[in-house]
């Protein structure tokens, strides 16, 4: 049984999920951001996804991320009503998988959280498999990457990504395929949202590698840089 846990202020919406939630997984909830780190330091280990307001009293949204994504790669889905493209761009450059708008459709969070629970448990049934690239090294089972003997902190997303690259280095992978593998849905146009997950993924390597690893073949898609 997968664990969640369900940040969110508001007393009815966080109900709500725990009732959508609660039948097929063990539903976790806190209702400020310092309840909920305080929830998440205890087992860092712990949760298999978590589903995130932005607006919290006590710490945000925006930095409950940030700490995460220090210790963890736990798939993260905020929720929130900012729909703006810069919010939305701004949330998954600091280390959410997806995002759902307010107000939302009960079975767009049903389908996206079993999206990703599904993705999350099937990478635990892989055997301990290693990918490397130059000094890059992936542990699939471990789900940990490494240039040389420092650890990369990498979102399941970009994770998901790498490997990808890493088992077919020579392969272009078009947006449609990335995001109907990755995030296991339909394409329909969202170059955004790749873009973005690229992106960060090239700043976090570069920063240890000192170069690009990942090619562009301008309207086709991406690859990795191998001679």
């Amino acid at each position: 049984m997968a664990e969640i846990l369900i940040v969110e202020d508001d007393n009815n919406i966080n109900s709500l999920l725990c009732e959508l939630l609660k039948n097929e997984n063990s539903v976790t909830s806190a209702f400020s951001g310092t309840e909920a780190m305080m929830i998440f330091n205890s087992d860092v280990n712990k949760f298999d996804l978590i589903l995130l307001d932005l607006m919290l009293p006590g710490k945000s949204g925006e930095d409950i991320i940030r700490e995460i994504r220090q210790v963890s790669a736990v798939p993260i889905i905020v929720l929130t009503a900012k729909g703006d493209t810069n919010t939305l761009v701004d949330i998954l450059e600091m280390g959410a998988d997806d995002y759902i708008s307010k107000p939302f459709d009960v079975r767009e969070v049903k389908a996206r959280a079993k999206s990703h629970l599904r993705k999350k448990m099937d990478n635990h049934t892989f055997q301990e498999e290693v990918l490397k690239f130059e000094d890059l090294t992936l542990n699939i089972s471990s789900r940990t990457a490494f240039v040389g003997e420092n650890p990369i902190t990498l979102t399941q997303k970009e994770f998901d990504m790498l490997s990808l690259f890493l088992h077919e280095p020579k392969r272009v992978f078009t947006k449609e395929i990335l995001y109907t593998k990755v995030w296991g849905d339909m394409y329909y146009g969202d170059d955004n949202t790749i873009n973005v997950h690229i992106s960060r993924l090239r700043s976090k390597i570069k920063e240890y590698m000192q170069k690009d690893i990942i090619d562009t073949v301008w309207g086709v898609g991406f690859r990795l840089k191998v001679k």
